[in-house]
This record gives C-alpha cells, sequence and structure tokens, in this order.
C-alpha cells in the first residue's frame, strides 16, 4: 500500500488563533466593564426608581392629609358657627326666662303680700284686745325705763328742793296710774275667771237627766252614677264622749227614713242680718266682700 506524507504549515492557523485569543480576551474584558457598567447602571435606575417611587409616595400621603386636614377644618368651622348660633339662641332664652322669671316672682310676691297683709289683719281681728296688748302694751311696758328717765334739775340752790318735789310727784303719779292699771288688770281677769267657770263645765260629770240641744249635721249624696245614696250624720265632738257621739248618730240614721228634704231658697232674717254684720264688720277687700254676698245670696240648699 502506498504512503503519503504530507507536510501542513500551521502557522497561519497558530497566528489566527493567537489573534482570537486576544479577541477573547478583549471580548473578556469588555464584557466584564459592560456588567460593571450594566451594575452601575441597574444600581443608578433602581435608586431613581425608589427615589421617584418614594417622592410619589410622601406626595400622594400629604396631598390626602391635606385633603383630609381641609375637610376636617371645614366640619371645625361648621361645628363651631353652629355652636356659636347655638350659644346664642341659649343666651337669649336665658334672658328671656330670666325676664319671665322676674315677672312672675313679682307679681306672686305682690299677690302673696296681700294675702299675707288680709292674713294679718284677719287674725288680728280675731282676737283683737289680746293682740293690741301684746303687740302696744307690751312695747310700752317694755319701755317704761326710758319714759321714766329722771331729768337732772339744773338750777339754783333754792330752787332744787321744789324740783325733786316736782320729780317725785310725777314718779308718784305714774306709779300710781300703773298700780291702778295692774289692779284693774286683775280685777278683770278675776272677773272673767268666775265668767268662764260658770259657763263651761267642770271636769267631773254631771250626774242627773237634764237636756241638751246638740248641733246635728246630715249630709245625703249620691256615691256613683247608678244614684245609689250614702248618709253621713255629722255631730260634734265638743263635751261629748265616744258613746253619746254613737247614740245620737244611730238615734239620727233609724229616723232619717221618716225625715222629708224641703227646699230653703230664702234664709232667715236673724241668718241674713248676722252674715251682714259679719261682711261689714270685716277687714277684707271690697272685691272678697262683694264674692261674698253674691255667694250667700245665689245658696240654694235643702234642710230637713
Amino acid at each position: 500500500m502506498a504512503t503519503f506524507n504530507y507536510t501542513v504549515d500551521t502557522t497561519p492557523m497558530a497566528d489566527e488563533l493567537s489573534s482570537v485569543s486576544r479577541n477573547v480576551n478583549g471580548t473578556t474584558a469588555a464584557v466584564g466593564v459592560m456588567q460593571t457598567a450594566v451594575i452601575i447602571a441597574e444600581t443608578k435606575a433602581s435608586d431613581l426608581i425608589c427615589s421617584n417611587v418614594n417622592k410619589g409616595f410622601y406626595s400622594l400621603i400629604r396631598s390626602q392629609i391635606s385633603q383630609k386636614m381641609a375637610k376636617l377644618q371645614s366640619d371645625v368651622d361648621s361645628h363651631l358657627m353652629q355652636l356659636v348660633q347655638q350659644k346664642k339662641a341659649l343666651l337669649s332664652i336665658k334672658d328671656r326666662m330670666n325676664r319671665d322669671y322676674n315677672m312672675i316672682s313679682s307679681r306672686y310676691t305682690k299677690l302673696f303680700n296681700g294675702l299675707n297683709s288680709m292674713l294679718r289683719s284677719r287674725i288680728f281681728e280675731l282676737d283683737k284686745p289680746v293682740i293690741e296688748f301684746a303687740c302696744k302694751e307690751i312695747d310700752k311696758i317694755s319701755n317704761r325705763t326710758r319714759s321714766l328717765t329722771a331729768t337732772i334739775p339744773v338750777s339754783q340752790t333754792e330752787s332744787i328742793s321744789m324740783s325733786q318735789k316736782l320729780v317725785v310727784s310725777n314718779v308718784k303719779q305714774k306709779s300710781l296710774g300703773v298700780i291702778s292699771a295692774m289692779r284693774n288688770f286683775v280685777y278683770d281677769m278675776a272677773v272673767q275667771k268666775k265668767l268662764t267657770d260658770h259657763i263651761l263645765i267642770n271636769d267631773c260629770r254631771y250626774l242627773g237627766t237634764a237636756r241638751s240641744y246638740i248641733p246635728v249635721a246630715v249630709c245625703e249624696y249620691c256615691v256613683d252614677s247608678t244614684g245609689a245614696r250614702s248618709t253621713e250624720v255629722i255631730v260634734t265632738k265638743t263635751e261629748l264622749d265616744n258613746a253619746a257621739i254613737s247614740s245620737i248618730k244611730n238615734t239620727i240614721a233609724s229616723a232619717f227614713a221618716g225625715l222629708e228634704w224641703k227646699d230653703n231658697n230664702s234664709p232667715s232674717p236673724e241668718i241674713r242680718n248676722e252674715f251682714s254684720k259679719m261682711v261689714i264688720a270685716s277687714t277684707a277687700s271690697p272685691r272678697v266682700k262683694e264674692l261674698t254676698s253674691k255667694l250667700f245670696a245665689a245658696d240654694s240648699h235643702m234642710i230637713i
């Protein structure tokens, strides 16, 4: 078999591979530089994006907070204006209530002062001598030391004895008046006691038979709308015990069925005269007297 030997020159190929290696090394260095630049660019871009995102987020939050503050400020202003209006309304109501209270209190004060004076005069008229004694005479008795103060005589020596005699005479005269008033008072008290003892009943019960006239009031009235009637007997409790009162009530109740009611539109002349005297002697106002007379004239009742 034939053998062929060929010699191939690899120098160009080696040279080309050497240039390829240099290019690869340059590419590797360029790739490294590019990677470094890309990392730096990505870092800058991410920082810029984060900065813009943060700025936008903060701007959004600030805008929302500003909007809420503006809304809340408007709400506060509206509530403040409403509170101011309510304050003015309450102050006006308070002033009106103060005026009404002062007007009503002054009216009722005048009314009650008039009632007090009227009641005072009526109470004083109930026992006028005792009231005058308590309000006038007691003050005079209490102030008698001031009314009996001695006067210092300023005169000559010759008239001193005469001045002293005059002062002593004045004191004796007033003492005589006081003694006379005391004697009259004691005498009147004794006469009053005798008259009272003669009129009043002693503590011991009267043992015997006697006739006494006891005032009794019999009232008949309707209990309900069906026409059911009820009767009530009212007896005075003065100088009567429970047994006497029960006996009187039982007697009236047993005899009530046979009694007959009669109209009594005109009172007796004695009652009219006594009522007219009481009205004339009263210290009440003319309006009260006139109304009392009208009510008495319009009275209509029934008696047994």
